[in-house]
Formats: structure tokens, C-alpha cells, sequence
């Protein structure tokens, strides 16, 4: 009966209806979508979903319930792989129990490995790339289009527009991508074959979304992609990062009962990219979190040569004295890469000094993960793993006391709080301008105290109490 509704539906041409089969058959349009990896990957999902819903699919939480499963993969290191293909099998099980008619496998993965994928993962029923993400409901609900690898040339794909429907995770917090691909040439990312190279979104489509998702009750919009701060260059007028978030926020809400600015953060920086007009946007305005995520992956010369990186150890420290310079409670996150091909005991040190002077509030390790289709794969000195897990613990242990201690700082300090989740006995959850959604710590609000409820999606200003090595605790007030 499911095969013949989708002919007839595509057709238009009806034969007399059994009106209970073809309600049964609508009833039945029920998914489940599985995300996996970065933010700007939840985007792509909450867009499929979109069109998803659009075309009259019901989402549902629980895989054991739908008709066809999803799942957007990460191919991003070995780790993000192995993860997306343990997750397709574990998923595919509800295939195999009959519960589930069909399997898609959309993003990263398929884009990486391609045909081959076909005959390695025979549970699945489609698999569309990065640059496919529109086809998505025909690839859950066409039986004609089966045992297919979908990969259309990411560069030669539109990006998001502002009239692409999309269904926000949450309701007060939303990634907003700016741009898609990159067009540097790291010889460990394989993003730019992944993605395409570098294409900003127009400027009007990405403050038409915004002011959609502040409408929406969004409290903190989370400017994403591979290379933020290189957002505009690419355009045919060229624009910048700085004048971008100048637009943004000065938005607010539609609604004269609650006209409140929504909190801007920005991921995911470059050195070579950050401009000082981003800079200055950054400590004029107030709803802009004073936030910077550069990620620097190494600082010695030799390695940062080998990995592509264009800037040296000594451009780094000028740009974070710039930093903070002229914004002095700039919070500033990184992350880094270790056991990379050719580090010596030497070129970590290095590093380990470099992070122990700067004091970065916020740091993020990386192992390197090898791979044939990486240029880094054809270096020599590979680094031991054994080698390279010691160097990634001894450096997450500075990092714990880096953090422990600038932690000590806001002890009795009152702060503003998003709300993001209740627990129980009055303690809820939320994050100040200096914790980033999922990758810092977290805020413990307490509001016994004061014997009042306080609403999910909101802020509120909490008095800090105890500080821990990541975490910090505190009454509202």
C-alpha cells in the first residue's frame, strides 16, 4: 500500500480511495534524525527537518517509532567517523526488526568515502552528500530512489537562503551559519574537500533568518562556520565579519511585550582572518559577547609550516595583547592539535609554555588522527600515539588549573545568566557571555533562596558562590 500511495501521490493520478489505507499511510510518515559532529552540522539537520515537516513527515524522539531513520554524520578525524558508523549500525537494527522501512545517511561521511560506502554499509538506502541536503525528502520517502550515493560538486551548491524552512532545536538558543566550506589549506582538515571552498551567505538572507529566530523567543544567536571571521570576502560586493555583526545586533524582538536583544557569540575565528573592525564591534556593543574562539592548533614554527598555518608563535601573542587590550575582560578560547606529524619533545614544550603564559580561559585538545586523503599523511616522523595521548593529558592538565584559577575570579561577583535547565529543588542550569553552548562549562543556579520559579529561555542575574574547574555556582537574585 506504501509504494502504490507514493505512485499515486507523485502522479496525481487517483484511483478510488480506500480513504482508511491512505490515512494509515499518512499517519505513518514518522522519523527520526540522528545529528552528529559540529553546530554547523545541527544547522543542516534542523534545515532537513524543516523540509521535512514541510512535506508532512511527524518527527519523533524515539528511532523505534519511525517509518525511516536519518542520520547526519561527522567525518571530521577517524573518531568522528568510527562514531557515525557505529551509529548507522546500532540504528539500522530497527531495520532489521522491521520497525523501520528505510535508512538514509546524509552529510560528512558519504561526502568523504563516496561510492565506496555503497557496498561497506549495505543497511542503508540512500546516501546524499554535503551539497544534498535538499533532497532530503526524497531520499525518506521515494522507493525509486534506492542504493543510490547522491554527491553533487559542494562548490557548485547554493548556500542556505532565507526562505529555507528550518526547525530550531531548542527554543532559546540558535547557531546561526554564516557561511559554508573554507578556503584555506590546512594539511590535516579535509574540510574544503568536505564542504567546497569558502561562499558567505548574503547579508540580507542571514539578518532576515536572525530576526525569524529573535521572533521566535531566541535569546543567544551563535554566529558559525568554517572560518568565521572571514565571513564577506568571497562575496561580490565584499563585506566583513565586523559590519555583520553591527547589523545583528541591533535587532529585537517583534513583540512590544518583550522587546528585549538577543545575546551574539561568534565561533570558530581564524588568526589570520580576525579583523579589528570585528574587534571593536566586539567591545561597542553590548549584546555582543566578549567572546573570542581563535583557534591557533600549535605555536611552533616548524609545525605550524607543515600544518599550512600562516602565522608564527610571536603574531599570536601580539593579537591576544590586542585582545586585551582593547577589550580587557576578553574571554578568549583556542584549541590544539598534538602529536602532530614531526613534533618533538621540543615543539610541545613550546607549546605548553605558550599556553601556561597566555592563560587562556577556554582550551581545547585535539590528538591528530591520520588519514590516506590528508597532505599531512605524506609527512614523516609520525608521532607515536602513546606519545601524543601523554602530551594530550599533560596539556589538559595545565589547562584545569589555568581555568580553576580564573574561575576564583567572579566569587562573588554578580552575573547575567541564560536559563537553559530545570533540575530539581530549585537548582537549574545556564551559561554567562564567557561559557560557549556545549563546549565550556556550565552555570549551577541556585533559587531556593528566594522561592520563585525561574523560566527556561530567560536571564536572570545569579550571584556566584563556588567556582570549580570548569563550572561555577551561584544564587539568584
Amino acid at each position: 500500500m506504501e509504494k502504490y500511495s507514493i505512485k499515486c501521490l507523485k502522479s496525481g493520478v487517483f484511483p478510488p480511495i480506500d480513504i482508511v489505507s491512505l490515512l494509515s499511510y499518512f499517519s505513518s510518515m514518522k522519523l527520526y534524525l540522528e545529528t552528529l559532529g559540529c553546530a554547523r552540522n545541527q544547522v543542516d539537520s534542523e534545515i532537513m527537518i524543516g523540509r521535512l515537516k514541510k512535506a508532512g513527515w511527524t518527527i519523533v524522539d524515539d528511532p523505534q517509532e519511525a517509518d525511516t531513520i536519518v542520520v547526519n554524520t561527522c567525518s571530521f578525524i577517524e573518531s568522528a567517523a568510527e562514531e557515525s558508523i557505529d551509529t548507522i549500525l546500532e540504528l539500522a537494527e530497527f531495520k532489521r526488526q522491521g520497525s523501520c522501512n528505510r535508512m538514509v545517511v546524509a552529510g560528512c561521511l558519504p561526502e568523504r568515502y563516496r561510492e565506496d560506502i555503497l557496498s561497506s554499509l549495505p543497511e542503508v538506502d540512500v546516501f546524499i552528500g554535503t551539497g544534498a541536503f535538499d533532497q532530503i525528502v526524497k531520499a525518506a520517502q521515494d522507493p525509486l530512489f534506492t542504493h543510490q550515493c547522491v554527491l553533487p560538486d559542494p562548490d557548485l551548491t547554493s548556500v542556505q537562503g532565507n526562505d529555507s524552512p528550518r526547525d530550531i532545536r531548542q527554543s532559546h538558543m540558535a547557531y546561526l551559519k554564516i557561511a559554508e566550506g573554507c578556503s584555506k589549506a590546512c594539511t590535516y582538515c579535509i574540510i574544503p574537500k568536505l564542504r567546497g571552498k569558502q561562499k558567505s551567505r548574503h547579508p540580507e538572507d542571514i539578518v532576515s533568518e536572525a530576526r525569524q529566530l529573535i521572533n521566535q523567543g531566541v535569546k543567544e544567536l551563535v554566529l558559525v562556520a568554517q572560518d568565521t571571521t572571514a565571513f564577506g570576502k568571497d562575496l561580490p560586493t565584499p563585506t566583513n565579519l565586523g559590519q555583520l555583526v553591527e547589523r545583528l545586533s541591533n535587532l529585537t524582538s517583534d513583540d512590544p511585550q518583550n522587546p528585549s536583544e538577543a545575546w551574539l557569540r561568534v565561533l570558530y575565528g581564524h588568526p589570520e582572518s580576525i579583523e579589528d573592525s570585528f574587534i571593536k564591534a566586539v567591545v561597542s556593543l553590548p549584546n555582543v559577547c566578549r567572546y573570542f574562539d581563535i583557534p591557533i592548533q600549535h605555536v611552533s614554527a616548524k609545525i605550524l609550516k607543515h600544518m599550512g598555518r600562516r602565522y608564527t608563535r610571536d603574531d599570536l601573542y601580539r593579537l591576544f595583547d590586542r585582545l586585551r587590550t582593547v577589550v580587557p575582560d576578553a574571554v578568549l578560547r583556542t584549541t590544539i592539535i598534538v602529536g602532530f606529524p614531526g613534533e618533538t619533545d621540543k615543539d610541545f614544550k613550546e607549546l605548553l609554555d605558550f599556553a601556561e603564559e597566555v592563560q587562556f580561559d577556554h582550551l581545547g585538545v585535539f590528538i591528530y588522527s591520520d588519514a590516506e586523503d590528508l597532505a599531512s599523511h605524506r609527512l614523516s616522523d609520525h608521532v607515536p600515539i602513546s606519545t601524543a595521548r601523554y602530551r594530550y593529558h599533560q596539556l589538559m592538565s595545565t589547562q584545569s588549573g589555568i581555568s580553576s584559577e580564573n574561575n576564583q575570579k567572579y566569587l562573588g561577583k554578580t552575573l547575567k545568566v541564560l536559563v537553559e535547565e530545570s533540575l530539581e529543588n530549585h537548582l537549574f542550569v545556564g551559561r554567562t557571555y564567557f561559557q560557549a553552548p556545549e563546549v565550556d562549562g556550565i552555570s549551577y543556579i541556585n533559587a531556593g533562596k528566594y522561592h520563585f520559579h525561574l523560566k527556561i529561555g530567560c536571564f536572570t542575574d545569579m550571584r556566584v558562590t563556588d567556582a570549580m574547574e570548569y563550572d561555577l555556582m551561584g544564587e539568584a537574585i
